[in-house]
């Protein structure tokens, strides 16, 4: 039987993020991972806040393959027939250091292993992990293409399906309502196209985000990031929604209704759509995280659930980072100790209490709840959609004052929901 010190499984940025960090103290660490190589499996959304997580791998962002820095911040509020768009940039995006930039995983991740793989980590590609190995109740392995590797400590980094949680007790099985289903394209366009059409410089990014009409009343959005040549176009629905309204149609035919939308059509013409992918992603916030430590085992990543949608930003690649790097520490300090069960590695928990991590699931616990209030993406767009579309007509005759249009729009009946809608939004 193989043996090494720590036992990684997946590539995705918290477990090379582990790895980077473990193999940087001198840490025998080994990553299964199941895609021909690091990133070949990865259709993550693109784009990554970098105050968070700078200080914790110094060094690594200078040379690190980012797209563009984010100055020009975007939504869309879509009706069946009309949208409201608002754009939003500031000194605070140009100035200094970008606070994020949009990524292409595939790329990120294999440069990122290729780093880790520097200091000393082994990765191991094409490599299934089907279950843990056990020994007095304690995990001390895994089973890898039939055979059996050991370790002191595994750190599970598989993302949101990751069944080793489940395995080791830690979380009872996903429920529909905390997942949603991601779908992307990588579609290539000219550099100089991509900074003319979005209004930004070379090197400059923007990043859009899309809700309404779009989902069918549905949990979810979309979202457009511009890369160096490339823009990345997704959609993300909540399965649990999918699952009961079985009129609003499948993923791929809302996907492809969204990139015909006017809005977006422009934005991509002319392109060429060089990937193509979906994945699960985590949905529940705080009330939706896995156990984080067990008896010889610690979960990272979409594999503990660590990803936030605030609705105005969606966040993820930083909470991943983050947590395979406290993983990492508490490993070393584990080992330092000659303890790694349950109680010593009870510590990861605790450092990410003490971070911006755990810090923002409890600010933000609410967020998942008020979101999925289903005026937010049907009965909003359509108000604010038509109460628009009547300011702005100039019909032949004369017009209705405005504060006609207005009370038409916004009746009693109607400002009392929204008073009640907006007394849950201010939970967040």
């Amino acid at each position: 039987m193989e043996r090494f010190d720590v036992i990684i499984v997946g590539a995705g940025l918290a477990g090379l993020a582990a790895a980077y960090t473990l193999a940087g103290e001198g840490v025998e660490v080994v990553v299964l991972e199941r895609g021909d190589y690091p990133g070949a499996k990865n259709v993550s959304g693109g784009r990554l806040y970098l105050n968070p997580v700078r200080d914790l791998f110094p060094g690594l962002w200078d040379e690190a393959p980012l797209e563009r820095a984010i100055v020009r911040e975007g939504a869309t509020l879509m009706a069946r027939n009309r949208s409201f768009t608002f754009h939003y940039t500031g000194g605070e995006l140009r100035n200094g250091k970008p606070q994020s930039c949009s990524i292409l995983r595939s790329k990120f991740d294999r440069w990122f292993s290729g780093r880790a793989e520097e200091r000393g980590a082994m990765i191991l590609a094409k490599t299934l992990v089907t279950d843990l190995v056990r020994e007095n109740g304690k995990v001390c392995g895994v089973v890898a293409g039939g055979d059996e590797l050991r370790a002191d400590v595994v750190i599970a980094c598989d993302g949101a399906l990751s069944l080793l949680p489940e395995k080791a007790g830690l979380r009872s099985p996903g429920l529909s309502r905390d997942y949603a289903v991601g779908i992307k394209e990588v579609i290539r366009l000219e550099p100089g196209v991509i900074s003319d059409r979005f209004n930004v410089g070379d090197g400059e990014g923007a990043a859009h985000l899309f809700a309404g009409d779009i989902t069918r009343g549905l949990f979810g959005g979309g979202f457009l990031y511009t890369n160096r040549d490339s823009l990345s176009l997704g959609l993300v629905v909540s399965i649990g929604d999918m699952a009961k309204e079985a009129a609003a149609g499948d993923a791929p035919s809302l996907f492809d209704a969204f990139k015909a939308r006017p809005e977006v059509e422009p934005l991509i013409r002319g392109g060429q759509t060089v990937e193509y992918g979906a994945h699960v992603i985590p949905e529940g916030g705080y009330r939706g995280l896995s156990g984080l430590c067990g008896d010889g085992l610690l979960v990272a990543g979409d594999s503990a659930g660590f990803a936030l949608n605030l609705g105005f930003t969606v966040r993820g690649m930083e909470y991943a980072l983050a947590s395979g790097y406290y993983a990492a520490k508490t490993v070393i300090a584990a080992r330092k100790a000659g303890r790694f069960d349950a109680t010593a590695l009870a510590a990861y928990r605790q450092s990410l209490e003490e971070s911006f991590v755990l810090k923002d699931f409890r600010t933000f616990k609410d967020t998942p709840r008020v979101l999925a209030n289903p005026h937010l993406f049907g009965h909003y767009p359509e108000l604010i959609g038509n109460l628009l579309r009547d300011l702005y007509t100039v019909p032949a005759g004369p017009k209705s004052p405005v504060f006609t249009t207005l009370r038409r729009h916004l009746t009693l009946s109607e400002l009392w929901t929204m008073l009640l809608d907006v007394k849950e939004v201010a939970k967040i």
